[in-house]
C-alpha cells in the first residue's frame, strides 16, 4: 500500500524512542502470530500496544501476511462492527476477484457502495439476533475469501458489543488458519463486557498467548530517554526524577522528555543530561498538560493540522485532514510535518495521520474554542460524506458536533436502527436519549424520537445504569410539549410508566399509567401493557381488588395481544401480579409461560417471567419450583446475554439460599449484589436487608440493627410496598430482645395495617409472629387471636407451603392452653422443616419448647431445646443459639460454651464445603456454574478451593482433583 509522502522538516534533538524493555514480549509475540494464535496485548494508556503490535508486524518472519487492521475509535457510542467496516474498506479494490456465495449478501447493509460487487439482498430475517448471526457468518466468508492472515483489533476496550461478539465466533471457527491479535486496556473494559468472555478462557480451536505490558523500571526509563537523545550521557538520578513522575509509562516519558526539552528545562552537561531544578517549573503530571503547553509553541498549519487530526479523532489521510483544516497542498504537508517532528502525530502504515494516544487528541480537541472546533466538525461531516466510503456513525458524531441537527438527526436515527437489528439496544437508548435531549425537535420527529427511546429501553439487554433518570426526565418533558396527538400521549405514557416501575417509582407510575388510559383506547396492544402494570400491587394506598380489576381487564384483551412477544410479556406480568397478590390462578398463568422462544426479545420476556415465578414460588414456600424456574431463566439469561436482569436473579438465588439454611458465602453474595453498580436500588436494598439478617443470625445485632435501619428508611422514602424488602421484621425482633416492645410495634403496625387494608396477607408470612410476639408486652394481648384469624382466612385455599407453616404457628402463639401450643409448635416445625426452611422451623421448636415447660412437660422440653441449639448453632444461627443456650443454663442444663474466636478449622482436612467444591469441580464444573449451584460467590469458590489445594499440597485443578480421588475424598457425601 502506498503511503502518503510529505515534505518533513528537520528532527528535532529528541528522536523517536527505541523500544524498550519488550524483548520477551516482543519474541513471545512475533512467535504466537506465526502459528496462527488469539493474542492478546493488554496494558494501561501509553504502555506500548500499539508500538509493539508494529514492530511485530514489521519483523521479517511476518513479511507478506495479509493483514486486516481493525483500530476502534474511543466514539462515545461506536457503530456496531464500524472498526471492522472501516479496515475492510481498505481492500475495496480486490472485490472484483472474488468468488463470494450468496450469503455475502448480508453485507451490502455494511457496504452499501459495495453494491456493484456484492450478491444480491438477503430476505430479512425476524429476529435482529439471526440477522446478527448471517452478519457475522458473512463477514467470517469475507475475510477468508480476502486471505486475511492477521486479524488485529486495537484498543478493544472501545469497541463495540458486536464486534465483540464476532471475535468471539471467529476464536470458535473450525479450520481457519489465521491470527487474532486484540490489544486493549484492561481498566477501561466493562463490567460485563462481551471483551471478558474473549480474554478470561483460551480458545478451543486455537492457541493462544497473553502478552501484559508492564511499565517500565528505573533502569530501562534511563535507556528510554537514552534512545530518544543517542547518548549515554543520562544520569541514574534523571532516570528516577522521570519515573517518579511518569510510572514508567512510555508514552507519558516520551512526551514528558520532549516538553522538558522544548522548554530547555532538560540540558546537556558535563556528566550528561540534567534536569534544570527551578521551583515555578515542574514536569507536568499528565500527558494531557504536555501536549496542550507543546501545541502552544507550534506554527499556525501545524497546529491546524492537529486540531483537524483531533477533531477527526480517528486516523485521516492527507486530503480529508487538507479539508477539515481548511488548508492548501502545501500547507497541509507543512503542518504535517511540523505535526510529526513534534512527535504529536504518527504515520499509520495504511497511509493515514493520527495522534499518537486519544489522550493527546483529546486535550488538542477540548482547547479549540467552540465556535471553531464546529466549524471543523462541520467541515469534517462534509468531506466524510462527499467521499467514496461515508461512514455512518462518524457522520452522526460530527453533524452533531457541527450544530446541523437535520443532519445528525438523519445519521443518528439510521444507525440507531442498525444497532438494534444487531442486538445493542444500549447503543440505540443513547442516541436517541442524545438526540431528544440535546436538541430542539418539531412535534412529529420529537414524538418519534421518544417513542423509539421508550422502545428501547424496555428491550435493552444491558442494565440502564444512571441512564434510566436521564430518560425518565426525557420522557416527561416530552410529554409535557403541547400539542402532542392522543396517541402520542398515550404511548409515551406508557414508556415513562414503564420505566419508573423499573426506577421504583410506584406511585408516579401508576398516577401516569391511570392517565394515559384514555389515550390508548384504539391501542389495545399498548393499553394491555399498561393494565398489567396497574395490576401490580407494588404501591401501599392500593386495595387488593383494584389491582385484580386491572388484572381481569387485561385478561379480557389478551386474545388481541398477537405478536410472541407481547404474550410472552403479558403472561409474565400477569403471572406476577396474580401471584403478588396471593392469587393461586397465577400458578395456572405462570405454567402457561413458554419454555423458550422464537427470537431473542421473546426468549428475554420468557426469562423475566420464570425469574418473578422463581421468587413468588419462595415468597409462598414451593422451593422445588423455585429451584426449576430460576435454573430455566437463568439458561436463557446465559443464552441470549439478558444482563438486565443477571443480579436480580443472582439475588433471587441468594434469597432462596437464606430460607434453606444454606448461609456459607452468602454473605459474600448479598455483599457484593449491595455494592453493585449494575443493580437497581430495589435489588441492593434487598441485598442489605439479606446482610442485616445475616448479621442478626450470626450474633451481630449492633450492625445488623444499622444495617435494617438504613434499609428501612430507603424503603419508606420510595413509597413502594415490595414484599421482598420487609426489614421491619428482623428490626423488630432486635427491639423485642432488647426489651423494646413499644419500638418494636412502632415498625411492625404500619405495616400489619397497609397488608390489612391492600388485603394481601401473603405478606404478613414473617411479620405476623414478630407483631403477635410483641402485643402482650404493651396489654395488647386480646387483639392476637383477631389477627391470626384473619391471616389465616385471609390465605385460604392456597396452596402456599409457607404461608400454611406460618398459619399454624400465628395458632400456636394465641392458644391459651400451653399444651395446645406446644403440639401446634411442633406441627408447625414439621411444616416449616418439609420446605425446607430449617431456620424457621428451629425457631418454631424453640418456641415448642418453652411451651412444654409451660406445661410442666420439662424433661421432654429440655430434648427438644437442647437439639434446637446444637442445630441453630450448626446452622450458624449464633444470636438464637446463645438464647436457647440462656434458657438451658437456667433450666440447669449445662452447654458447651461456644467457641468465639472466629469459624474452626479443619487442620490438614478438607472441610464438608471444600470437598463438595472439590466434587463439583471434578465433574469439570467452572467456577462460576459452581458458585450459582451453591449459591456462593464465585470469589469464594475460588478460596475454597485455593485451601484445599494447599492443605493437599498441589498448585493445579487437575492435581487437586487426581489427588482428592486417590485419598477417596470424592466419595465422601459432603455435610
Amino acid at each position: 500500500m502506498n503511503k502518503t509522502h510529505v515534505r518533513r522538516r528537520a528532527p528535532s534533538d529528541a528522536l523517536p524512542p527505541a523500544l524498550i524493555g519488550r524483548d520477551d514480549a516482543m519474541a513471545a509475540m512475533v512467535a504466537a502470530v506465526s502459528e496462527h494464535a488469539l493474542v492478546l496485548v493488554e496494558g494501561e494508556s501509553g504502555i506500548g500496544k500499539s508500538r509493539l503490535l508494529d514492530e511485530c508486524l514489521a519483523d521479517p518472519g511476518l513479511r507478506g501476511r495479509t493483514v486486516l487492521m481493525a483500530a476502534c475509535p474511543p466514539l462515545r457510542e461506536p457503530f456496531p462492527l464500524g472498526a471492522v467496516v472501516d479496515g475492510l474498506r481498505a481492500f475495496h479494490e480486490r472485490l472484483g476477484e472474488l468468488a463470494l456465495s450468496p450469503l455475502a449478501g448480508a453485507l451490502r447493509t455494511l457496504f452499501p457502495e459495495w453494491a456493484s460487487w456484492l450478491p444480491p439482498a438477503l430476505e430479512a430475517l425476524p429476529d435482529p439476533q439471526e440477522t446478527r448471526h448471517r452478519l457475522f457468518r458473512a463477514l467470517g466468508e469475507l475475510i477468508d475469501a480476502l486471505g486475511v492472515d492477521v486479524l488485529v483489533v486495537e484498543d478493544a476496550h472501545w469497541a463495540d458489543a458486536a464486534t465483540l461478539d464476532w471475535l468471539l465466533t471467529l476464536t470458535t471457527s473450525r479450520g481457519a488458519a489465521r491470527s487474532i491479535v486484540v490489544t486493549y486496556r484492561p481498566l477501561e473494559v466493562g463490567e460485563g463486557s462481551p471483551l471478558l468472555r474473549l480474554t478470561s478462557r483460551p480458545p478451543r480451536n486455537m492457541s493462544w498467548e497473553r502478552i501484559a505490558l508492564e511499565p517500565l523500571d528505573v533502569p530501562q526509563t534511563g535507556a528510554l530517554v537514552k534512545s530518544m537523545f543517542a547518548t549515554a550521557d543520562v544520569s541514574d538520578h534523571f532516570a528516577a526524577f522521570l519515573h517518579e513522575h511518569t510510572g514508567g509509562i512510555p508514552l507519558a516519558l516520551e512526551e514528558t522528555v520532549r516538553l522538558l526539552r522544548a522548554r530547555r528545562d532538560i540540558f546537556r552537561s558535563e556528566s550528561g543530561w540534567r534536569r534544570r531544578i527551578t521551583e515555578e517549573l515542574r514536569v507536568p503530571p499528565t500527558v494531557r498538560d504536555s501536549v496542550l503547553e507543546r501545541v502552544t509553541r507550534l506554527d499556525p498549519p501545524t497546529r491546524a493540522v492537529l486540531e483537524a487530526a483531533a477533531v477527526l479523532e480517528a486516523p485521516a489521510g492527507e486530503a480529508l485532514i487538507a479539508a477539515v483544516a481548511d488548508l492548501d497542498e502545501a500547507a497541509v504537508q507543512d503542518g504535517l510535518a511540523g505535526a510529526l517532528a513534534s512527535g504529536l502525530l504518527r504515520e499509520s502504515g495504511r497511509g493515514a495521520f493520527g495522534f499518537n494516544h486519544v489522550l493527546a487528541s483529546r486535550a488538542v480537541a477540548e482547547a479549540i474554542p467552540i465556535p471553531s472546533r464546529r466549524r471543523l466538525h462541520h467541515r469534517a461531516a462534509l468531506a466524510l460524506r462527499e467521499g467514496e466510503h461515508p461512514p455512518v456513525v462518524r457522520l452522526c458524531h460530527h453533524f452533531r458536533e457541527s450544530g446541523d441537527v437535520e443532519e445528525w438527526c438523519r445519521y443518528a436515527e439510521a444507525a440507531a436502527e442498525l444497532a438494534m437489528e444487531a442486538g445493542d439496544g444500549h447503543t440505540t437508548v443513547v442516541m436517541m436519549l442524545d438526540l431528544l435531549t440535546a436538541a430542539d425537535h418539531p412535534v412529529e420527529r420529537l414524538v418519534r424520537l421518544a417513542g423509539r427511546l421508550g422502545a428501547a429501553v424496555s428491550v435493552t439487554a444491558e442494565p440502564l445504569l444512571g441512564l434510566g433518570e436521564r430518560v425518565r426526565a426525557a420522557l416527561e418533558e416530552t410529554l409535557a410539549r403541547p400539542g402532542l396527538p392522543a396517541g402520542a400521549r398515550g404511548e409515551l405514557g406508557l414508556r415513562l410508566g414503564r420505566l419508573r416501575f423499573h426506577l421504583g417509582e410506584f406511585e408516579a407510575a401508576m398516577a401516569g399509567l391511570e392517565a394515559a388510559m384514555p389515550d390508548l383506547a384504539d391501542r389495545p396492544d399498548l393499553a394491555v401493557q399498561a393494565m398489567l402494570l396497574l395490576a401490580n400491587p407494588m404501591i401501599r394506598a392500593w386495595p387488593r381488588a383494584r389491582h385484580l380489576e386491572w388484572a381481569g381487564r387485561a385478561e379480557q384483551l389478551f386474545p388481541l395481544v398477537g405478536l410472541p412477544v407481547e404474550r410472552a410479556a403479558f403472561l409474565s406480568h400477569h403471572a406476577a401480579a396474580l401471584l403478588c397478590l396471593g392469587e393461586e390462578d397465577g400458578w395456572r398463568v405462570a405454567r402457561a409461560l413458554p419454555a423458550d422462544g422464537d427470537s431473542r426479545l421473546e426468549r428475554q420476556e420468557i426469562a423475566r417471567g420464570r425469574l418473578m415465578a422463581g421468587q413468588f414460588c419462595t415468597l409462598w414456600g414451593r422451593h422445588d419450583d423455585a429451584r426449576a424456574y430460576l435454573d430455566s431463566a437463568a439458561a436463557l439469561v446465559e443464552r441470549v446475554g439478558y444482563r438486565r436482569i443477571e443480579d436480580v436473579l443472582r439475588l433471587a438465588r441468594a434469597h432462596l439460599a437464606w430460607h434453606a439454611g444454606h448461609w456459607d458465602g452468602l454473605d459474600d453474595v448479598a455483599a457484593e449484589l449491595a455494592g453493585s453498580e449494575t443493580a437497581d436500588e430495589a435489588t441492593r436494598l434487598e441485598a442489605r436487608m439479606l446482610l442485616g439478617c445475616l448479621d442478626l443470625a450470626r450474633g451481630v445485632p449492633q450492625r445488623a440493627e444499622q444495617r435494617l435501619r438504613d434499609v428501612l428508611a430507603a424503603s419508606l422514602a420510595r413509597g413502594h410496598a415490595d414484599p421482598f424488602i420487609f426489614p421491619d421484621v428482623a428490626l423488630a425482633r432486635i427491639l423485642l430482645a432488647r426489651g423494646e416492645p413499644e419500638a418494636a410495634l412502632e415498625i411492625t403496625e404500619p405495616l400489619l395495617e397497609m397488608i390489612a387494608r391492600k388485603d394481601v396477607w401473603l405478606w404478613a408470612t414473617e411479620l405476623l409472629p414478630v407483631h403477635l410476639d410483641a402485643l402482650p408486652a404493651v396489654g395488647r394481648t386480646e387483639e392476637r387471636a383477631g389477627l391470626a384469624a384473619a391471616f389465616a382466612a385471609g390465605m385460604a385455599g392456597r396452596d402456599a407451603p409457607a404461608v400454611a407453616a406460618a398459619v399454624v404457628t400465628c395458632q400456636a402463639m394465641v392458644a391459651a392452653d400451653p399444651g395446645e401450643a406446644a403440639g401446634l409448635f411442633a406441627r408447625a416445625a414439621a411444616m416449616w422443616a418439609a420446605l425446607p426452611r430449617p431456620y424457621d422451623a428451629l425457631l418454631a421448636a424453640e418456641r415448642q419448647g418453652r411451651r412444654l415447660l409451660d406445661a410442666g412437660e420439662r424433661e421432654r422440653a429440655l430434648k427438644v431445646l437442647e437439639e434446637s441449639q446444637r442445630e441453630l448453632a450448626a446452622l450458624g444461627a449464633r444470636w438464637d443459639a446463645d438464647r436457647v443456650a440462656h434458657l438451658l443454663r437456667e433450666q440447669g442444663v449445662e452447654v458447651a460454651r461456644p467457641w468465639r474466636g472466629g469459624r474452626k478449622g479443619y487442620g490438614d482436612r478438607l472441610s464438608p464445603r471444600e470437598v463438595e467444591i472439590v466434587r463439583l469441580a471434578a465433574l469439570g464444573w467452572t467456577n462460576k456454574r459452581i458458585a450459582e449451584s451453591l449459591t456462593l460467590s464465585p470469589r469464594t469458590v475460588e478460596r475454597h478451593l485455593s485451601a484445599a489445594m494447599r492443605k493437599l499440597s498441589v498448585t493445579t485443578r487437575t492435581a487437586l482433583v487426581t489427588t482428592a480421588a486417590a485419598d477417596g475424598l470424592l466419595d465422601e457425601t459432603p455435610t
